[in-house]
């Protein structure tokens, strides 16, 4: 979506809205809601805009509570505006999302981003053991070695070992590490 002649620290990273339910899409307001905002009307002084390629804009406006990432159409500023919402399966993320954005562009306190955004400990936790036991595999280590790492398990016996819980879930650790690398990570970024 953006101008790939630009070097990788000198472009925000911005992703495409059907990936993130959080990314609103901005567009013209039909005439009869002549009461719909223009971008203009908004404080905007704290936001990034980025040129897309085709026209219109990525906009990142900051928030305490979690960034507020737009994507405004190739439209007049003047214009009054409107938020997209697709009838997909993250249409209950994008309207959390829009309902942040106009708590945001009306002086009050956004809140949080929407819960399907946000990774509990135990998720982040079982991310990161994910991480871990990729790199120890592609670093040529075996599954007992990477379970030794991960959950500092004692000696076990091969035959213990076989049996082990602690050794399917290393396995299953490493299998769905490997899936998020073939693109799985994009289920992250959905809410899923």
């Amino acid at each position: 979506m953006l101008d790939p002649d630009r070097t990788a620290s000198k472009t925000a990273i911005f992703w495409r809205p059907e990936f993130v339910a959080s990314v609103l899409l901005l567009e013209a307001a039909p005439p009869i809601f002549r009461s719909a905002r223009r971008l203009k009307q908004f404080d905007l002084i704290d936001a990034t805009q980025h040129a897309l390629i085709g026209g219109g804009s990525a906009v990142v406006l900051p928030d305490a509570g979690g960034n507020h990432e737009l994507i405004v159409g190739a439209n007049d500023p003047t214009q009054p505006l409107a938020v997209m919402l697709p009838l997909d399966a993250n249409f209950h993320i994008r309207v959390e999302a829009a309902l942040r954005l106009h708590r945001r562009l009306f002086g009050r306190a956004a809140g949080p981003l929407p819960r399907a955004l946000t990774l509990t400990p135990r998720h982040r936790l079982r991310l990161v053991r994910m991480v871990r036991a990729l790199d120890g595999q592609s670093s040529g280590a075996s599954y007992r070695e990477i379970a030794a790492v991960l959950f500092e398990t004692h000696q076990q016996s091969a035959t213990e070992w076989k049996t082990s819980s602690i050794r399917a879930q290393t396995i299953r650790l490493v299998k769905d590490a490997e899936t998020m690398v073939r693109g799985g990570y994009l289920r992250l970024l959905a809410g899923r």
